[in-house]
């Protein structure tokens, strides 16, 4: 069998990876929409409290869940371990149906957690494998808008059928279904993608790392650029997850304006990300990222004098928009950077510190608003957001593989540059500093 790398040359196996992160993306969910209800309803607990409980144990487990997916992917293989998250993930659905206390959902969060690790993770290795070089930001683009629309869409059945039949158990026969659907998917369609990583190890004239969690966590450039903007870009999500809708409640907004507000950053961010997956393969990535994570900045640090409707919808949007820049645009780059041999695990430790961001921003977030305020903690995050932004512009640097600089490309440059014959003065782009 002759190995090819490309998208166009493993159609069918990538499509079949997407439909399978579409059911991993599907299992967050399962929870999303009435977890604090039946926090509240069932077990007397605050929703406040639900919601930090669940984004710190959710967030600590997948971090460490996603290092030792990458770690172990050479080892056992991507498949093996695709198949090992789904099988963790049998016992959730019946634990959230029948759970007696709090603990239990606790437990199912946990299960979840190692889920996600391993299946999602497996499922981004595996697609930046069988594309090789070209078109990693599309294929990333393609994998965290599958995994997210399919948050979007659980989420919305699953409070639906919580409306019409109650909360427990029937929304949590879905988690049923995409369980044995996930599973089954990937012992009998998915192939693993080890001989693609032996293909392109033989072209790749990335280096080898020399100590890949230190390089990767912040001594390399643009690893470590990434990396710390991984941590602060899924920091403010988890703020933005447990007080937007408290932040909206103090406002006066009504349920279903705060449900219509609290939708959009999420439906931009992942429709967004079919767009910005190609931008990354088209423009200097230090460029989406620097913007990306300054559009976030400014929505987050505007945010606390925001009043109407109007105000929060914009404000949605451009954070939405910017998460939807840096996101597929982050995994490009730990690809972009490094030897197929040294991938899966480098990913694996970006996937860990950017994981750990949902834990503290819960943390740091209900620390500041109950100490201070919660506009306090908003700007204080924006404000880390702003910085982090900063550290790629002034750390990183573009590749050169002809990527364009936005700026110039916004201004028509490179149009005019290019009937001169002579790109490369152009471009000005520095080498990657290894």
């Amino acid at each position: 069998m002759k190995i090819q790398l490309g998208l166009k040359e493993n159609w069918k196996q990538f499509t079949l990876l997407v439909i399978i992160n579409a059911f991993v993306g599907g299992m967050v969910g399962l929870e999303r929409s009435i977890l604090p209800q039946i926090a509240e309803k069932e077990f007397a607990i605050a929703a406040k409290t639900a919601i930090l409980s669940f984004i710190i144990v959710f967030g600590i487990v997948k971090a460490i869940t996603n290092y030792y997916t990458g770690a172990l992917a050479n080892k056992f293989g991507r498949k093996k371990l695709l198949i090992a998250g789904w099988i963790v993930g049998i016992p959730i659905p019946f634990m959230l149906m029948f759970a007696p206390n709090w603990n239990w959902i606790i437990a199912a969060n946990v299960l979840l957690g190692i889920n996600q690790g391993l299946t999602w993770s497996s499922t981004v290795v595996m697609k930046i494998d069988l594309v090789g070089e070209k078109q990693r930001g599309f294929a990333m683009g393609l994998n965290e808008f599958a995994g997210y629309i399919a948050v979007a869409i659980v989420a919305f059945l699953t409070g639906w059928i919580a409306s019409e039949y109650g909360i427990r158990p029937y929304p949590f026969y879905l988690g049923i279904g995409l369980v044995f659907l996930g599973l089954a998917g990937s012992i009998f369609f998915i192939k693993d993608t080890k001989h693609h990583v032996a293909k392109e190890t033989i072209s790749n004239t990335v280096p080898r790392l020399k100590n890949i969690f230190w390089d990767t966590t912040w001594k390399d450039k643009n690893l470590g650029s990434v990396t710390q903007a991984g941590l602060i870009n899924n920091l403010n999500d988890g703020m933005a997850w447990g007080i937007f809708p408290i932040l909206l409640a103090t406002k006066g907004f009504t349920i279903r304006e705060i449900g219509i507000v609290t939708a959009i950053y999420p439906a931009v961010w992942g429709i967004g990300q079919l767009f910005t997956g190609r931008m990354a393969d088209k423009f200097c990535k230090k460029d989406m990222l620097y913007i990306g994570m300054f559009l976030q900045a400014i929505a987050l640090i505007v945010l606390v004098w925001a009043n109407t409707m109007l105000h929060f919808i914009v404000l949605s949007s451009i954070l939405g928009w910017g998460t939807a820049m840096v996101y597929p645009t982050f995994l490009a780059t730990v690809a972009e950077n490094t030897n197929p041999q040294d991938r899966a695990k480098s990913i694996g430790i970006f996937r860990l510190w950017r994981d750990l961001g949902y834990a503290i921003g819960a943390i740091l977030t209900g620390i500041i608003a109950d100490l201070i305020s919660i506009n306090a903690s908003i700007i204080f995050i924006g404000m880390l957001t702003l910085t982090s932004a900063f550290i790629i512009r002034y750390r990183m640097r573009c590749k050169t593989d002809g990527s364009l600089k936005i700026w110039n490309w916004i201004t028509n440059k490179h149009k005019q540059h290019t009937a001169t014959g002579n790109t490369k003065v152009f471009y000005n782009v520095k080498p990657s500093i290894k």
